[in-house]
């Protein structure tokens, strides 16, 4: 073991003794290890809570907590007929054009200022979390709320919402990758709350226009918060092979 040497005052002289280097040193070796194990806890919670509603749907004991607040949000587009157009434009932050939109955007900025692989995980994360949530609808079947709670009739299946699935994994995962090339923790918090309270907007307009049940959306965050970790996981890995 390396040794440092290091004086020290003995009856008005000075002597030097050898000491070890790695005695001094306080730092935990497991320190390092917190970071990922808080993330892969925080991904384990999102998937179980994702199949945990998931199971809770297909035997319908959410039923009376969904038309509660289906009920609550006809009632509140009744009372104020002015939040319709409000929440019609914060869903269309989730629709497929204007994600899809945004994702080219990403892939060309992020393409620029990191890698080009950076860029074309992007793009991948999205184009699975597509297939992902069609197979998801397919495999739970769920139908959408009545039309009569509903602003508009919107065609397909209901669990999870494509919205809120798609909008958490593009905006988050573009959200922590452009957070990654700045270097001040003010920029970083904004960029990240950015991310999540768009995600947060675009899931709770659906439940608000009555076009998906709760749950859907709730589901929705889930499926995406763990599919986006997941490719962030991989970029990380890939940047540690660099």
């Amino acid at each position: 073991m390396p040794e440092a040497l290091v004086s020290r005052q003995v009856r008005g002289f000075e002597t030097i003794v050898p000491v070890a280097s790695g005695a001094a040193e306080p730092r935990d070796r497991f320190h390092s290890l917190v970071k990922p194990l808080l993330f892969g806890l925080a991904c384990v919670l999102a998937m179980l809570a994702f199949v945990y509603f998931g199971g809770e749907v297909m035997e319908g004991d959410t039923r009376s907590f969904d038309n509660r607040l289906l009920h609550l949000a006809q009632a509140a587009r009744s009372d104020r007929p002015r939040l319709v157009g409000v929440l019609q434009d914060l869903s269309a932050l989730g629709s497929t054009t204007v994600l899809t939109l945004f994702t080219v955007v990403a892939v060309g900025y992020l393409t620029m200022v990191s890698s080009r692989s950076t860029g074309l995980l992007v793009a991948a994360s999205t184009i699975s979390a597509a297939l992902v949530v069609a197979i998801s609808k397919a495999a739970f079947a769920r139908a959408r709320p009545e039309a009569a709670l509903a602003e508009l009739v919107v065609p397909g299946l209901s669990f999870p919402s494509g919205h809120a699935s798609i909008s958490a994994v593009v905006f988050l995962t573009v959200g922590a990758l452009v957070a990654s090339t700045r270097s001040r923790t003010s920029e970083r918090t904004y960029v990240l709350g950015a991310a999540a309270l768009m995600t947060l907007l675009v899931g709770a307009s659906r439940v608000a226009l009555g076009v998906h049940w709760a749950t859907d959306v709730v589901g929705g965050w889930a499926l995406g918060a763990v599919w986006a970790s997941a490719w962030l996981l991989v970029a990380r890995w890939l940047a540690q092979k660099r």
